[in-house]
């Protein structure tokens, strides 16, 4: 995994222009940490951060392919495309020849033989651009479900592009500004296709092309979620489920670098890991090495609710056992979640206060232990968007609200630990957000969403129809907040992190399966469950859905009533044109410190941003 960054401009020479390239490709060293390289030709600049995982000595870039004497295309990359052992013995055949072992090269390649429409051979989680001097132009690709990030900024004569938002903001030319849309877009809990929060930048939407020629920019759509009847039972299914699974955790288990699987008890994790170790065992490697995390004092501190039922290590210790992996716990005390150097980590790496506080701390923290020991991680993530698994997947009341059925069931606080608090906007200016009108973008968002969904032709029943948009949803709108978050938190300490369950083959399979096929069972992920029973022990197998961990020790509670008490006493401190201070001295008086949890990490997010980034905010 990697992190690039570029610049394209047809009216001026770019070779005169290393150092802003520099600046720019420096700020993505945290994503690729092994090593760094810039290739300029007049018109276009090209800056990659690798973080080697195959061919640690072949794969170096920016890559290029030449032929007849000159450069054909030139190439900065990041991802893993899992096909491309077979698509390179395809270009073999087709007479192409290769000096390296990467498969980057293989992207190379895959392009100068098929053209743009090299981008639907792909497997894997990627984003790249391709500059092509023979036609002085510029392709910025991302895959399928937006695993990997993309941005780019066009300016006057060209674009600027790079991993993360960070990597334009070097740019001299480019003010980090946000308007009523952008301040909208980062409160709101929906991730909208394309939007980047700064004016002016945009994300490459997953599943596109972004064009870049003289004449401008133009889009393409070499990939969506298409409406099709599915014709196999549920024994079938159970088993085209397993198949694919079983072939997606194969690919993704290929490596030049220590590999490990994430952990933490439930059903998603626990499946991939145990999949991982039959493969790793049946090839006579292994074991192979999981990672969970915990909290310090919360077995005594943990108090079951209706979203936490169950304490994530007692499962974890079970899969691990069964399967026989080399099992570590990482435990986190207050003091890590608090550090101030931890939580100014996290932020910079998101470049936006849109996190989950110490949600988001925790998982830092992990991985950064975690990169320690290994290089690569398979995860569970994205489960429960593709198979149904969040409670609110099977609440009537947030599936039939007219609105995102995560927004009808106060998700973030869910994620966050906050429990039942007042949600993100708790401690917002009321004035600041009547000008934003939240709510009517967050209607405006969702009704642009259901008019994408694609539907099959007849008489289709209700609640089929609807939990046709509900998944939609949650694999366009959702899904990608969590994998921003993921990559963010992974990148930011040099550890990429695999997500079988985006496999768009699984996806595009489960996704056109009837609900009523989903829950045959009468609970969430019925399909998952049932085909990866064997590997597991009954209690995991068994266990209800639990989100990720947070800490409930009380102290950290307390701890971050402190640290808001000393933002809303520094007078100098740029959140405060943003706060309703009616609402935040109310938080300060909270006893419990809990009623305005997620409120209050979002004041503390925002804060640092304001400090760090110095947007210029015109609402």
């Amino acid at each position: 995994m990697c992190g690039i960054a570029g610049w394209i401009a047809y009216d001026r020479d770019l070779t005169r222009e290393r150092s802003t390239l520099d600046a720019m490709t420096e700020t993505m060293l945290c994503r690729g940490p092994d090593a760094g390289g810039v290739w300029l030709d007049r018109h276009a600049g090209l800056g990659h951060r690798r973080l080697a995982v195959i061919d640690l000595e072949g794969g170096k870039q920016p890559m290029t392919a030449e032929g007849d004497g000159r450069t054909l295309l030139a190439m900065t990359y990041s991802g893993e495309v899992y096909n491309y052992r077979e698509l390179r013995t395809e270009l073999k055949g087709l007479g192409h020849a290769f000096r390296t072992d990467s498969d980057t090269e293989v992207v190379l390649h895959a392009y100068l033989e098929w053209g743009m429409d090299f981008a639907t051979r792909l497997n894997g989680m990627f984003a790249f651009a391709i500059w092509d001097p023979r036609e002085q132009e510029l392709l910025l690709v991302r895959d399928r479900m937006g695993i990997k990030p993309l941005y780019y900024y066009p300016t006057s004569d060209g674009v600027l592009f790079g991993s993360e938002p960070k990597a334009i903001l070097a740019h001299p030319s480019v003010r980090p500004v946000v308007d009523a849309e952008g301040l909208a877009e980062l409160i709101a809990v929906t991730k909208t296709p394309g939007h980047a929060v700064f004016r002016g930048m945009y994300e490459v939407k997953p599943g596109h092309i972004v064009r870049v020629r003289r004449e401008g920019l133009t889009h393409h759509r070499y990939w969506a979620l298409e409406a099709a009847e599915h014709t196999d039972d549920t024994e079938t299914t159970v088993r085209r489920v397993r198949e694919l699974l079983d072939d997606i955790v194969a690919r993704q288990l290929i490596a030049d670098v220590p590999l490990c699987t994430l952990l933490s008890g439930g059903l998603d994790s626990s499946a991939i890991t145990a999949l991982a170790a039959r493969q790793l065992g049946a090839q006579g490697q292994g074991p192979v090495r999981s990672f969970a995390v915990d909290f310090a004092r919360q077995a005594e501190n943990f108090r079951p609710d209706s979203l936490r039922g169950t304490q994530d290590t007692p499962f974890a210790h079970a899969l691990a056992e069964h399967a026989g992996t080399d099992h570590t716990d990482i435990v986190l005390d207050t003091a890590d979640l608090m550090n101030p150097a931890h939580r100014a980590a996290v932020l910079t790496a998101r470049d936006l206060p849109v996190g989950l506080g110490e949600g988001d701390t925790s998982l830092y923290l992990l991985f950064k232990a975690i990169r320690e020991r290994s290089t690569v991680a398979l995860s569970g993530e994205s489960a429960d968007e593709v198979f149904g698994g969040y409670r609110w997947f099977h609440d009537p009341r947030a599936v039939n609200a007219d609105t995102f059925p995560w927004l009808a069931d106060n998700a973030v606080s869910a994620f966050s630990g906050a429990g039942a608090d007042r949600g993100r906007p708790a401690l917002i200016d009321s004035a600041l957000l009547a000008k934003i009108d939240l709510p009517g973008y967050e209607k405006a968002r969702y009704r642009e969403a259901l008019t994408e969904v694609p539907h099959l032709d007849g008489d289709v029943p209700p609640l089929e129809r609807r939990m046709r948009e509900v998944s939609y949803l949650h694999l366009t709108r959702f899904v990608q907040f969590l994998l921003d978050r993921k990559d963010r938190a992974s990148m930011a300490v040099g550890l990429e992190v695999r997500v079988p369950f985006c496999d768009h083959r699984l996806v595009e399979y489960v996704f056109n399966t009837p609900w009523a096929m989903k829950t045959f069972d009468g609970r969430e992920k019925s399909l998952l469950r049932a085909a990866t029973r064997d590997v597991l022990p009954q209690s995991v197998a068994d266990r209800v859905k639990s989100p990720y961990p947070s800490t409930q020790d009380p102290q950290y509670t307390t701890a971050l009533r402190g640290a808001l008490n000393e933002v809303l006493a520094d007078k100098n401190a740029p959140v405060h044109e943003l706060l309703d201070s009616a609402a935040a001295a109310e938080a300060l008086a909270d006893e419990s410190g809990t009623a305005f949890r997620t409120g209050s990490e979002l004041v503390l997010s925002l804060d640092h941003w304001l400090r760090r980034t110095r947007p210029t905010l015109e609402v």
